[in-house]
């Protein structure tokens, strides 16, 4: 048994299953408050044109060849009692700085049974935070928000034919549960990936907003504008990046929720 076991509670752990993470970043600022450890978590089943994780989309480990010709495996199989252990050893550093965990991915909710063993080990020891696309069964998108502390949602579009082409899957069961999120009192964050010609327009952000308007427990919306550092990610796996889209025009920003009484930043 090693050392940072000992943080955890007494019970048999023989039946949890192991998740497959690809990346453990320490002292991250970005994706929840204070400083924390940010935990990427491996599979996710959109296919955003956008995105800049791609060595996350498959489900198992991979192996990237960098320029170099060097190959390293992306991917690695843990239990949730040694990944509890290994993130708890910050525990000090997150409560002194306020910080915490925060899962991402890929997208987490494709590994329900892992993530949620893993924090239910962290509930009450340290601040949880949830990044996800909300792409994910109601009954499975309600446990996580019970168990997080904050959740981060990525509202993509509110246009199911314009989601579907640049994602790969509808957004009803997305904005089902966006809805959900808004009266349930569970605090979160709206993210939305700024993409020219995509998704920022005015009539996405205003009906993004109505959905919004009246959420019990909306921090506020963050808009995040598009940039282009996955490029290396796709060659490394092989693939050729091509979004689809006009990667080199600046994403237009309009403020639709101002008048429903909702913040936001531009990031």
């Amino acid at each position: 048994m090693t050392k940072f076991c000992l943080y955890l509670p007494e019970r048999s752990y023989s039946a949890m299953e192991k998740g497959i993470v690809f990346s453990i970043e320490e002292f991250a600022i970005h994706d929840g408050p204070g400083i924390r450890t940010t935990v990427f978590l491996k599979g996710c089943p959109l296919r955003c044109a956008w995105c800049h994780n791609p060595e996350g989309m498959a489900f198992a480990p991979q192996i990237l060849k960098k320029k170099n010709g060097a190959e390293e495996t992306c991917g690695e199989r843990v239990s949730p009692r040694e990944l509890a252990g290994r993130l708890l050893r910050n525990e000090r550093i997150f409560r002194m700085n306020e910080g915490g965990v925060t899962f991402t991915g890929g997208e987490p909710l494709a590994q329900p049974q892992f993530l949620f063993e893993t924090m239910a080990l962290l509930k009450g020891r340290v601040h949880i935070a949830l990044e996800t696309s909300a792409h994910a069964p109601p009954e499975i998108f309600r446990r996580a928000a019970e168990l997080a502390d904050l959740i981060l949602i990525d509202c993509k579009s509110c246009d199911p034919e314009i989601h579907k082409k640049f994602t790969g899957v509808g957004n009803a069961r997305i904005l089902e549960n966006l809805k959900y999120l808004c009266g349930s009192g569970a605090e979160f964050v709206a993210r939305v990936p700024l993409i020219p010609s995509v998704n920022d327009t005015r009539e996405n952000m205003s009906k993004l907003s109505e959905i919004l308007r009246g959420a019990k427990s909306l921090r506020r919306v963050e808009l995040l504008r598009y940039n282009k550092i996955a490029g290396a990610k796709y060659y490394m796996l092989g693939k050729t990046y091509s979004p689809g889209f006009d990667a080199n025009k600046t994403p237009e920003i309009w403020d639709e929720f101002t008048k429903n009484g909702i913040p936001f930043i531009v990031l």
